[in-house]
């Protein structure tokens, strides 16, 4: 098992990894929209999303895996109002690849972020 961290993402907020790898498999915990520097990302929830992608995306580089690799993403909202928005920047993120995925509303994410998205890569 390894321990995946980078810089390039924000670091965790509480007593965890950014990702851990596991033979041919990663799992990147739940990534919200907060800048490397930690600070929550300002706008809405395209500007949310587009920041977790870009940490998702800087976890699975520290990790030599890509987002063609990613095989389940989970995403959890806060408001599923905003499904649309979050739908078609996943589809902007994966182009033609088509993980898994579920989504499910919470009642809140830490730092009163709108939108948490964790992926499991394969990199057999």
């Amino acid at each position: 098992m390894d321990i995946i961290q980078t810089n390039d993402a924000p670091a965790a907020i509480g007593p965890y990894s950014q990702a851990v790898s596991v033979g041919p498999f990663l799992y990147t915990s739940g990534q919200i929209p907060l800048t490397k520097e930690g600070h929550i990302v300002e706008g809405g929830i395209a500007e949310q999303v587009a920041q977790v992608f870009a940490n998702l995306d800087a976890v699975l580089k520290a990790a030599g895996s890509t987002r063609e690799q990613v095989v389940k993403a989970t995403i959890f909202m806060t408001d599923l109002a905003e499904f649309q928005v979050v739908n078609e920047a996943c589809a902007s993120f994966f182009g033609d690849h088509r993980p898994a995925r579920s989504t499910v509303q919470v009642a809140a994410l830490p730092r009163g972020a709108r939108v948490e998205i964790e992926f499991i890569a394969y990199r057999g």
